[in-house]
């Protein structure tokens, strides 16, 4: 996996420093441990870090394809492409001819050999720029989901681009400056796909290519989910998913380096540690490594909670007994959750404050715990998506609501009624805000772009509504978050349900068929009855784990203290001091350490440490 940036100006030149090229590469060397590069040219400069996955002694980059003793085309890349070894045959047939083993090349000869449509065939998780220099012609593209971050601002006629927001705000044409509309977009849970929080900046959607020419940019969406009647009987569908999850599971153990699997003991991640541990047996390469994430006494002491009935650790022990597992538990401490450089790492690494606190800190921590002895990670990331495993998708008054049922969620636990992390916001910047205006915008956006079917019963209607609304609008934060996290850890993480191949058969399989036992997930549980333990299948879905341990609210808590008494603090005018005064009254009374309450404090505090340490602008 790698970092890539750059900038062009197929018109006139964009202005620059000498040191623009060198600070990017700065900015994103957690992406690249293993190799930086730069190609210059009079209207272009693309930028590469790389984490070496694939063929570790070539595929540096940027990557230069020649013609007659002319470069006629420059690629940075990102991603990995688990169809590579087909294609390079193919392109091999017709006439290519390869200097080195890496996917990066296969992904440069495709663009030469079918120009923009080479993302059609490309598989897997992507994002990357061509350079054409004879035609001044720049090609950005995003895989299907938007797995891998791709990022880009129109300045003076050009474009900066990179992986990441700090990428592009080392270029001098690109400045941290966020306003109302950013402000929206930074407490929503539910962004519309290219918004973001910065004014100049945009996302890439996901499945989208940009491209840039002399005259003028043009962008163009080359994926889309697509309603078909679902025509499978109950037992052919199980094996269809059975059988599109071992191929996806299998093609995304290809590595040179040490691989595992992130287990939490779920049904997700543990039909994925069950698949690659009888993959590699199959190939002579086993046993499987496998991960879990702890806190120093969570077993001993664990308190169930609205969603977590029960810890992870013990059902992750069992089916790394069941597979044949090497398995190792990353056991954190308070410590670690409350380090100072941890938490400003987690900041830096996502390039904006987000509510989920300890969350972060510990899947940061996890995937730093995993790298030690692997580079890359198989997670379970995105069935939920896919087979209905959020609980907001069971609870009809949720469902059925006309708004994001996660925000339905949001509204109805009275720990997050006032929006996750807004619950201290003072009701004059709320009034500001309107998130209620600004979802019901998005949500209408939202609602028009959704394939269906005709004939549908109200109930599949809805359902299928939601399994998009999903896919779009809420597994895309869950995919960066987990790209930032662990590439600042030096891992690259893989999504195998993220196939575009199941994502696309399930999209249309009956809801009903979904849950055919009334069970969430009971179609996938069918499908890897066999190989998992009963208390794992029999498990019910529980999120990633909190602290529960009262010494780090009480950290958070006199950290806010400290805000809230400095006049200075930058956060200070977006609060309501007063409640939140009253607020560490409460909790010093021994009320609110539930992590729900506990996400208010600390998106506070990010805001806080964000506005302050990293240079950003206000203009609201």
């Amino acid at each position: 996996m790698c970092g890539i940036a750059g900038w062009a100006g197929p018109g006139t030149p964009l202005p620059e420093t000498p040191d623009t090229a060198e600070a990017m590469l700065r900015v994103m060397a957690c992406r690249g441990p293993d190799g930086q590069g730069v190609w210059r040219g009079p209207h272009a400069t693309l930028v590469h870090t790389r984490m070496a996955v694939i063929d570790l002694a070539g595929g540096a980059q940027p990557m230069t394809a020649e013609e007659n003793g002319e470069e006629i085309a420059v690629l940075t890349y990102c991603g990995e492409i688990y169809n590579f070894r087909e294609l390079r045959t193919e392109l091999t047939g017709r006439g290519h001819r390869f200097r080195t083993r890496s996917d990066t090349e296969v992904v440069l000869r495709s663009y030469l050999e079918w120009g923009e449509a080479c993302v059609e065939r490309l598989e897997g998780m992507f994002a990357f720029a061509v350079w054409e220099p004879r035609e001044r012609r720049l090609f950005l593209a995003r895989d299907r989901f938007g797995i891998k971050p791709l990022y880009y601002a129109v300045i003076d006629g050009g474009i900066v681009f990179g992986s990441e927001p700090k990428a592009l705000l080392a270029h001098p044409g690109v400045r941290p400056v966020v306003d109302l509309d950013g402000l929206r977009v930074l407490f929503s849970m539910a962004r519309a796909p290219g918004e973001t929080v910065y004014r100049q900046i945009r996302e890439l959607p996901p499945a989208h290519t940009l491209t840039m020419r002399p005259g003028g940019h043009s962008s163009r969406r080359w994926f889309a989910l697509e309603a078909t009647p679902h025509t499978d009987t109950l037992e052919q569908t199980v094996g269809t998913v059975r059988e599109l999850l071992e191929d996806s599971v299998s093609r995304e153990l290809s590595s040179d380096v040490p691989l595992s699997v992130m287990l939490s003991g779920g049904l997700d991640s543990s039909s994925v540690a069950a698949l690659a541990a009888r993959a590699l047996a199959h190939r002579g390469e086993g046993p499987v490594r496998t991960s879990t994430v702890t806190y120093t006494g969570y077993s001993d002491n664990f308190q169930p909670d609205l969603v977590r009935s029960a810890p992870d650790s013990p059902y992750a022990r069992a089916v790394a007994e069941h597979t044949g597992a090497e398995h190792r538990e990353i056991e954190l401490t308070t410590t670690d959750l409350t380090d100072p450089e941890a938490r400003r790492t987690v900041l830096r690494a996502q390039d904006i404050p987000a509510p989920f606190g300890d969350m972060d800190t510990s899947t940061y921590q996890a995937f730093a715990g995993v790298r030690r002895h692997s580079r890359v990670a198989l997670t379970g990331e995105s069935a939920d998506e896919i087979f209905g495993g959020y609980s907001w998708v069971h609870i009809p008054d949720l469902a059925e609501e006309e708004q994001f049922p996660w925000v339905a969620f949001e509204q109805w636990h009275p720990g997050t009624r006032a929006g996750l992390g807004r619950g201290l916001l003072s009701p004059e910047f709320e009034n500001r805000l309107d998130m209620p205006g600004y979802y019901a915008d998005r949500y209408a956006q939202a609602m028009a772009g959704i394939p269906r079917l005709a004939g549908e019963s109200p109930g599949e209607r809805r359902a299928r509504e939601i399994c998009h609304l999903h896919l779009t609008h809420w597994l895309p934060r869950l995919l960066e978050r987990n790209d930032r996290l662990s590439m600042v850890s030096g891992l690259e993480v893989r999504v195998p349900f993220c196939d575009h191949r199941l994502v696309q058969y399930a999209y249309n399989i009956p809801a009903e068929m979904k849950t055919f036992d009334g069970r969430e997930k009971s179609l996938l549980r069918a499908a890897v009855r066999d190989l998992l333990p009963e208390e794992v299948l029999d498990r019910p879905k529980a999120p990633f784990p909190v602290s529960q341990d009262p010494t780090y609210a009480k950290t958070l808590h006199q950290e806010f203290q400290e805000v809230l008494e400095d006049p200075h603090s930058p956060v200070l005018p977006l609060l309501d001091t007063g409640a939140s005064r009253d607020f560490l009254a409460e909790l010093r009374e021994g009320d609110r350490q539930d992590w729900l309450h506990r996400m208010n404090v600390e998106m506070a505090l990010q805001v806080n440490t964000w506005l302050r340490e990293h240079g950003v602008t206000l203009e609201v």
